[in-house]
């Protein structure tokens, strides 16, 4: 992002404060009624229009980011190492966790529902402003990852959100987790709360994960209500779309992770992510294109992860065709890459600096130019990293 991008920005966002500060007092009823945010009413009240002021800051960056967890945030140390990892390599971006897998929000939040929910009770990153504001000098590109639909914590809370049983009672999977359900708006609302307040904060970018159905525990009894005559594909595409056109008036840039096999399959794999209802609803799409992630035999190769390269290119290919071939796509590709070993499996590949460089390479040989990757521990590859 240049300089007078970052100063259009960060001139925007005084005046959303200075907005703050001068709204009238909301009254205790309508407060406890709706939880509404302030800035959800400059959001609004002023926001709504679109100028080209706001089109100016979208961020035209090619992102080359890899994945920090609040924890790693929270380190000094680890942050520092990783920082400075950016700041000797090709890599210009961040992913930074800010809704959780079960639900928590990790830095300090006005938002009334979430603090409610509980998901406000553990605060992992304790200085959200400070970490942006260095990352913001060190010019690199932020991106909010905000796990979406699985949500233990406001799904349990706000049982009229969950996705629910036939018996009218809270659904949950396996592993005992509720979600919220994707037809449902005001879930859609409670996510994109959260969704505008990292926004607020300065991230250049929202990441929408774990945007799809629950995939696992028992399927059939679930109720999703009186909107399930829309497909599962829609109700994910609408979502996004929704969250676009929120989101865009304030700036930033909307990207969804979907499973890898979502760059071939024609259906949405009963999940509701279909890569032609994703092609016009959201500005990235980032497959996890994980070899490891594969079946043996996939795209015929009999071990896919032995293979990164032919993965990661055949499968970015075929997207990136069938996204140039849709007249209506507004999105571009940004696909995961595998930087850990997949110890997991019977038989794996120690992933090293070749297995990090081959899969980079199969996306430019693609025609994509970004990515990000992924290490749930957040140790990566130096060597397969291009230096400064």
């Amino acid at each position: 992002m240049n300089k007078r991008t970052r100063g259009i920005k960060l001139f925007i966002v005084s005046l959303i404060i200075l907005g703050m500060i001068m709204l009238p007092a909301i009254s205790g009823e309508e407060a406890n009624n709706k939880a509404l945010f302030p800035q959800e009413l400059l959001m609004n009240d002023y926001l709504d229009q679109s100028t080209p002021t706001w089109d100016l800051m979208k961020d035209n960056t090619e992102v080359r980011g890899i994945y920090m967890t609040g924890h790693t945030v929270s380190n000094k140390k680890k942050f520092d190492e990783l920082v400075k990892l950016i700041d000797e390599t090709e890599l210009n971006a961040v992913v930074i966790d800010v809704k959780s897998d079960e639900g928590m929000v990790l830095y300090q939040t006005e938002l009334k529902d979430v603090q409610f929910s509980g998901a406000n009770n553990n605060i992992i990153i304790k200085d959200i402003d400070a970490v942006l504001k260095h990352l913001n000098e060190k010019d690199i590109y932020t991106i909010a990852r905000i796990v979406t639909f699985k949500d233990n914590k406001a799904a349990s809370k706000f049982p009229n959100l969950a996705v629910k049983t036939t018996r009218g009672t809270v659904w949950r999977d396996r592993n005992g987790q509720a979600w919220l359900n994707p037809y449902n708006k005001e879930a859609w609302n409670y996510v994109l709360d959260i969704a505008e307040e990292a926004a607020i904060k300065g991230f250049d970018e929202i990441q929408f994960d774990y945007v799809r159905f629950p995939t696992d525990g028992n399927l059939k009894v679930i109720d999703y209500g009186s909107s399930k005559s829309k497909s599962k594909a829609q109700a994910i595409g609408d979502f996004l779309r929704y969250s676009r056109d929120r989101l865009s008036d304030m700036g930033v840039v909307t990207s969804a992770d979907v499973f890898g096999l979502v760059t071939t399959a024609e259906g949405d794999m009963n999940i509701g992510q279909q890569l032609e209802h994703l092609a016009d609803s959201v500005d990235v799409i980032c497959p996890m294109v994980y070899p490891s992630h594969y079946g043996k035999g996939s795209y015929g190769v009999a071990e896919p992860d032995f293979e990164p390269y032919k993965i990661v290119n055949y499968s970015m290919k075929k997207a990136k065709e069938r996204l140039d071939n849709n007249e209506n796509s507004t999105a571009k590709l940004r696909p995961w890459l595998q930087d850990f070993s997949a110890v997991y499996l019977p038989r794996y590949k120690k992933y090293g600096p070749a297995e990090i460089r081959a899969q980079i390479k199969a996306t430019n040989d693609a025609g994509v130019k970004e990515w990000i990757l992924w290490n749930a521990s957040n140790r990566y590859t130096k060597g397969g990293l291009i230096k400064n």
